[in-house]
């Protein structure tokens, strides 16, 4: 007898969900200080994301240094200038610059 096979809608939807969850308890890890845990679901994340071919929402940042979500005045430093977006990882130290030139009022 053969298996029946699962829409790959059904497994994205099932790898959304999971992704979302696994996200919420890496950010909820790092309110309460255990970066290892963080760590262990965005790496969790990850995976389930490359098996269902479903990206990580980009709503939540991650470190590409120590892959933790990096939460603003909590372990990581925003700074803005020179018209850039410059968050530092407390963690690890790793920069990531992002310019914002399309905000900016045009005088």
């Amino acid at each position: 007898m053969s298996r029946r096979r699962i829409p790959q809608k059904v497994l994205n939807d099932i790898g959304r969900e999971r992704i979302d969850r696994l996200l919420a308890l890496a950010t909820e890890a790092v309110r309460e200080d255990r970066p290892e845990r963080a760590r262990r679901y965005v790496e969790l994340a990850g995976r389930i994301g490359a098996k269902t071919q479903v990206p990580l929402p980009s709503d939540v940042p991650i470190c590409r240094g120590c892959g933790i979500p990096l939460l603003p005045g909590r372990n990581c430093t925003v700074r803005l200038g020179n018209h850039m977006v410059c968050v530092t990882c407390g963690m690890c130290g790793e920069i990531r610059r992002r310019p914002y030139l399309k905000e900016q009022s045009h005088d």
